[in-house]
């Protein structure tokens, strides 16, 4: 007997802004108060109001369902109940910070893999997360900021919504907002606006959240284009190969290459050649990269080596076709470069019609 039809997707929308304070939450509770009022099953599934009157008052009288108590430590935390919520299967729910990570013990990790399984089984979700969660803008913001957010999104989650709704706000009407104690109490206003509320970083801030913003919505009608046949892709399909080594600068070497990625539309592959036995540290370094490189969406690949790191390098990237190649500075010194070979150089004198992109180590 065949088994029960997949539920159709639930549709996701989420509220996208530059920083805490803007009015992300505040517009998604009025959405789920405007359909609640069209007769909707309309829940509050997870509110953070962080003590701010303005999303108290916005989330007075609207039904709430019971969070999932988890219990670490002897202390009990109160966490999205995703299997509830299925069961009961509302019209809408809205989860709010989309970036938070769950209590250890939790079924998920994530936040927004709870909402993937919301999404999953059918029911529509209103969430909301800041531009610097995002997984590829981080060394971005933190170059920009001099802050490095821990909590973060992979850009595929915002991709792949069916609705963006930008939140937008002057940087100096944020300030005012967080000065006039609304976003945080007296006692934190002035520390946050002379640290990450500063005009620079908020003006910062919001250009990412527009530029983000429109590339999601110009990826969707790209895409839909393609589907109906409005247009074909010319030429070769551009893919970006990143090379690291096991060091701490692979990370980043590793979102520059996924920013460059999605700006050309291009399949991402982060490569790096086996050398042996690794100690623990640069092994736990490498399942890092592997993890960043997925959430980008691209496809982390071990190479053997034949001849040496450049020689293996050039193989795969004349084998793989690529267009793009992201290395970073070489860690070697003069002498290493004498005695093993300068990467750079031989991959810049044997590619052909390939751009290479070399990042400094600062």
């Amino acid at each position: 007997m065949p088994g029960a039809p997949r539920p159709v997707r639930g549709r996701h929308r989420v509220f996208v802004g530059m920083a805490a304070g803007v009015g992300k939450t505040t517009r998604a509770l009025s959405e789920l108060r405007d359909r609640l009022e069209r007769g909707e099953d309309a829940l509050i599934g997870v509110l953070e109001t962080h003590g701010r009157a303005f999303t108290q008052a916005a989330a007075e009288g609207l039904p709430v369902f019971p969070r999932l108590e988890v219990v670490r430590g002897g202390v009990t935390l109160g966490e999205l109940d995703v299997a509830g919520l299925i069961a009961r299967r509302p019209d809408v729910v809205l989860v709010d910070e989309l970036a938070h990570s769950n209590a250890p013990g939790s079924a998920r990790e994530k936040r927004w893999m709870d909402v993937e399984a919301l999404l999953d089984a059918g029911v529509n979700v209103l969430s909301t997360v800041n531009v610097q969660h995002l997984d590829s803008l981080h060394d971005t913001v933190a170059r920009l900021t001099g802050v490095r957010v821990r909590e973060r999104i992979p850009d595929a989650v915002l991709g792949g919504a069916d609705e963006l709704v930008l939140v937008d706000l002057t940087p100096a009407d944020l300030r005012e907002r967080v000065r006039s104690g609304a976003v945080y109490g007296a006692e934190r206003a002035e520390h946050a606006l002379s640290n990450f509320f500063t005009l620079p970083n908020l003006t910062a801030l919001r250009e990412l959240a527009l530029r983000q913003v429109a590339h999601v919505v110009e990826q969707g009608a790209a895409d839909l284009g393609a589907g109906l046949g409005v247009h074909d892709r010319l030429g070769v399909q551009e893919r970006v190969v990143v090379a690291v080594a096991a060091e701490e600068t692979g990370a980043r070497l590793i979102r520059r290459g996924g920013q460059l990625a999605q700006r050309l539309h291009a399949d991402l592959q982060v490569v790096t050649v086996r050398s042996g036995r690794i100690s623990a540290e640069r092994a736990r370094l490498l399942d890092t990269f592997r993890a960043v490189t997925v959430a980008l969406g691209g496809e982390f690949i071990v190479l053997d080596p034949a001849g040496g790191v450049a020689a293996t390098l050039i193989r795969h990237v004349q084998a793989a076709q690529a267009t793009q190649v992201v290395l970073g500075e070489s860690s070697r010194s003069r002498w290493e470069e004498f005695l093993r070979g300068d990467i750079i150089r031989s991959v810049l004198r044997q590619t052909r019609n390939v751009d290479v992109s070399v990042i400094t180590r600062e």
